[in-house]
């Protein structure tokens, strides 16, 4: 049965805590170099054309992707939790070459380990309270060679190999 509370956001927040997502890390060139963030919010929204969708809240690192002609979703898998929690953190290493970085001839960092890559262009921008809802036609995929998965559960990033 429905609970009923004056809290409606913080039954919200707790109950997204229960709902298991992939993760992803966002990245693009920004005017000051390449920037991004961990994302848990990416979604499939059409295949013809293909379309994908995720929030962000109004960080300098979101808004340089909002921003972004383009913008690559790396899918992260099991060996990145700890890539996962550094671009969800200020002041964590980022864009490092241990981690695996690279950059697409059209100048947006993509990481060579993702389980998935896909390069986009927004579509539509929409404004929701403090955070952006993104709709991004896709451009280009490509699928990377690993398995198992990443999830982001209860405030935590859980790595499940194959």
């Amino acid at each position: 049965m429905f609970r009923t509370s004056t809290d409606v956001t913080q039954l919200f927040k707790a109950a997204f805590r229960r709902y298991p997502t992939g993760v992803a890390v966002i990245t693009a060139t920004g005017p000051g170099g390449p920037v991004g963030l961990t994302a848990s919010s990416v979604a499939s929204v059409s295949v013809e054309p293909p379309a994908l969708s995720f929030s962000v809240m109004g960080t300098r690192s979101a808004r340089a992707i909002v921003e972004a002609p383009s913008f690559v979703v790396n899918m992260l898998g099991p060996g990145h939790a700890t890539l996962a929690h550094d671009f969800a953190h200020a002041g964590r290493p980022r864009f490092t070459p241990e981690q695996g970085w690279d950059v697409l001839p059209t100048g947006e960092p993509v990481l060579a380990g993702a389980l998935a890559t896909l390069r986009g262009t927004p579509l539509h921008l929409v404004e929701v309270g403090d955070s952006t809802v993104v709709v991004a036609e896709v451009l280009e995929v490509v699928l990377g060679t690993g398995g198992g998965r990443l999830v982001y559960h209860d405030r935590e990033f859980i790595a499940h190999p194959s």
